[in-house]
């Protein structure tokens, strides 16, 4: 016997009823009007965006935001955002909430798979179920104390990146200077007091605060954090974010050789943040590349 599952805008697929919990559905988003907006499909109004997929299977649904996330580690590995040991993405699991993976101490980003992924506990305890590998102790001391203050934060990025972790020496924001910077606007908070490596509990709870209900973070003489819905989202901000710090430090360059800049007016930055800071969009944003590193990778990142 088989069942029928109908998509938007995609053909009929009929499939085996024990294959039904495997497929995913999507996070409504016909109705998204501000997401709907960055595509045009057909006259008939039928071709439009799909949102996030989710699994109805729990197991399957895991798996799947443990592909993207190799597939993160994979795209900061191309960006360079590795160095050493540092830098970590967390991701919260779908099933045991107060639990979430991270990456495995001093494994290069770019040589991460799925199956590499570690699970630890709240109390930043490697469990089974994951790969048994040691974990950064700075990473869980920031990376758990987002997720305990942050309920609806899936997933966390934080690396030293060059640009980032040099535009964080001002402690300031960056400035709206293109259209990509309109993607933070109003979204990014600054911690001033750098604590050193993050081995204590406190400094991570001042993260934290300072991070408040934003998409983004400049730690001061540290690097960038940015948190979002989905790994994807998450780390699409960090390489805006990581962007939108290189292009200052340019414009910051030419500004002291009496070049004047021209700042988008806020009204013009709130308009198109609108616009971009969708959960919809920012996941889609960050497809290209997934399929890219598919694509290279013959599916490894996916084992």
């Amino acid at each position: 016997m088989s069942s029928t599952i109908t998509e938007t805008a995609t053909p009929v697929v009929t499939v085996a009823d024990d294959q039904v919990s495997n497929l995913p559905s999507f996070t409504r988003a016909e109705d998204d009007a501000s997401y709907q907006a960055v595509a045009r499909g057909n006259r008939a109004g039928t071709l439009k965006l799909r949102g996030i997929p989710v699994h109805k299977d729990v197991y399957a649904q895991r798996l799947w935001m443990k592909q993207h996330m190799a597939a993160a580690f994979r795209f900061f590995g191309k960006q360079g955002y590795g160095e050493g040991a540092s830098g970590h993405i967390s991701m919260r699991d779908p099933i045991l909430k107060d639990h979430f993976w991270i990456n495995p101490l001093a494994k290069h980003f770019s040589l991460i798979k799925a199956s590499d992924l570690v699970l630890v506990d709240d109390e930043g305890f490697v469990c089974e179920g994951g790969n048994q590998a040691v974990i950064n102790e700075a990473g869980f001391m920031i990376h758990s104390e987002i997720h305990k203050a942050r309920p609806d934060v899936v997933a966390a990025a934080h690396t030293h990146g060059i640009y980032g972790k040099t535009w964080s020496a001002f402690g300031k924001p960056v400035e709206m200077l293109t259209q990509d910077a309109c993607n933070l606007h109003g979204k990014v908070s600054v911690y001033e007091e750098h604590g050193g490596i993050a081995l204590a509990q406190e400094e991570g709870q001042a993260i934290a605060k300072a991070l408040g209900d934003n998409m983004a973070c400049i730690l001061q003489n540290h690097g960038l954090l940015t948190v979002g819905s989905t790994v994807d989202e998450a780390a699409f901000l960090f390489f805006s974010l990581d962007q939108a710090c290189h292009s200052q430090l340019l414009a910051e360059a030419a500004a002291a050789n009496g070049v004047p800049k021209r700042i988008i007016p806020d009204n013009i930055a709130q308009y198109t943040a609108k616009t971009a800071q969708n959960a919809n969009n920012l996941y889609m944003e960050f497809q290209p590349e997934f399929e890219l590193i598919v694509e290279e990778t013959n599916g490894r990142v996916l084992e």
